[in-house]
């Protein structure tokens, strides 16, 4: 069984792992920084921070049968304010044309922007790669359960959510608009311009020219990566657009991967989240959902079959109780997970035999996760 836990101190070593599989500016593969993230988190999960636009929270997904850490995801519940802007770049498209010669161009122009009006932001999500594909769709529990969480603490979280979807990297970690525009700028190479973020983007906004710049001054395999994400990522795009985020022209300075956003109270999972008393563990459980529980153990979910009771409360399985810490009686959160977040294929119409059938022209479905 898995289960999804706030982030613990002792987490630290599983998280450096995980972090050193995918580069991602939210968790670097840097011991004092991810200890400093789990204790930042925690305090967010007890409403103990001292500056609340500073609420960080981390989800760790365990295996109850080997204890193992498999993997991550997170909320930043503000990634902006004035004096701390969030940075990134407008694409825009430029049409011109001659008349003299009759013909004319499109360009793409990448122009530097910042942002102080503090969104919340989905943060990153790593899912250890002897877990991906598996059956019970693991990446796709991790980043549901950011929904689930801000459905239950809707006060905490702006009503813009974005999600930073990581572009694609080389082999070596490295991005190629980065060396091609970025390090034209800033002479930083990738990793070190994406760490030193994590203390300062004054440099950001000191060295990158507001000016548009035109992509086409780019080589074409630079030019190529704006708004694209590497292939791990196109799932989680793909399931985030079904959930209602768009892609709103912004793109990540370091390296190209597109930010979604959404209005949080826009998103179905976020509407249908409540909260329910549980009233039994026996019978039949027509319906799944995430269901949480914040006791002494801190915050525990599961995704688990569940049955709605004439009383408004919810049966679950005892083994589902028992991995949250639940009794008979308390009030846990409740996401349904009936609105489809994954996008099946039609079941093809039956056509009459002739010698050239038309073709069909559907499209695969997407899964939501890796």
């Amino acid at each position: 069984m898995f289960v999804i836990r706030q982030a613990r101190v002792e987490d630290g070593t599983a998280l450096l792992k995980l972090a050193k599989m995918v580069h991602f500016i939210n968790l670097p593969a840097d011991p004092s920084i991810i200890n400093q993230k789990i204790l930042r988190s925690r305090r967010s999960f007890l409403g103990k921070m001292s500056d609340e636009r500073e609420r960080e929270f981390m989800f760790i997904l365990e295996d109850t049968e080997t204890g193992n850490v498999v993997g991550t995801s997170g909320i930043v519940a503000c990634i902006s304010w004035p004096g701390r802007p969030h940075t990134y770049f407008q694409v825009r498209r430029r049409e011109m044309y001659s008349k003299d010669l009759q013909t004319g161009q499109v360009h793409l122009t990448l122009q530097f922007g910042t942002d102080e009006t503090g969104p919340t932001e989905m943060a990153g999500l790593i899912l250890g790669p002897s877990y991906r594909g598996h059956k019970e769709k693991l990446g796709a529990i991790l980043s549901l359960i950011r929904f689930h969480y801000m459905g239950l603490h809707r006060a905490w979280f702006a009503d813009r959510v974005i999600a930073e979807m990581m572009g694609a990297l080389t082999p070596a970690s490295s991005n190629l608009l980065w060396e091609y525009l970025g390090r034209r700028f800033i002479n930083l190479d990738y990793a070190e311009a994406d760490r030193f973020c994590q203390h300062s983007k004054e440099f950001m906004t000191s060295l990158m020219p507001r000016d548009e710049i035109y992509a086409s001054l780019l080589p074409p395999e630079a030019r190529s990566l704006i708004g694209r994400v590497g292939p791990e990522t196109e799932p989680a795009k793909a399931m985030l657009m079904r959930l209602g985020f768009r892609d709103i022209g912004h793109i990540d300075p370091f390296d190209g991967g597109p930010y979604l956003e959404a209005a949080l109270d826009d998103i179905s999972l976020v509407q249908q989240t409540r909260t329910a008393v549980l009233n039994g563990a026996t019978g039949r459980y027509p319906n799944t959902g995430l269901v949480s529980f914040d006791g002494e153990a801190g915050f525990l979910a599961v995704r688990t079959p569940y049955a709605d009771d004439d009383e408004g409360g919810i049966r679950v399985p005892k083994r589902a109780l028992a991995a949250i810490g639940a009794n008979v009686g308390d009030r846990v959160g409740l996401t349904p997970l009936s609105v489809a977040t994954t996008t099946k294929r039609a079941p093809a119409a039956k056509r009459p035999r002739r010698k050239a059938p038309a073709k069909g022209s559907g499209r695969r479905a997407s899964g939501a996760t890796s």
